[in-house]
């Protein structure tokens, strides 16, 4: 097997990965589960990633990590939207 296809398709398992975490939180409308300082920390690691992948001229690591970011911007979005319900 190719290591650009190898390459290609972890890209698209790794930039999907919040899809589902996406979707419940707003079926939910929870945030309970969601861990801002991950999300935060992965969010600097993958705008590091771009980073990275511009140096490179890596079209792989640049979209995959820009579709990733996007994401958990996404689940920022939701987190402060929905906050943290303190009981």
């Amino acid at each position: 097997m190719s290591w650009i296809i190898i390459g290609s398709l972890a890209a698209c398992l790794t930039m999907l990965a919040f899809v589902p975490q996406i979707f419940k939180v707003i079926k939910t409308r929870s945030v309970a589960d969601v861990s801002v300082i991950m999300l935060l920390q992965l969010g600097v690691g993958v705008v590091l990633w771009v980073m990275y992948g511009l140096h490179l001229k890596d079209a792989v690591i640049i979209t995959a990590n820009t579709v990733t970011f996007l994401c958990i911007a996404v689940l920022l979005v939701l987190y402060f939207r929905y906050g943290r319900k303190i009981q």
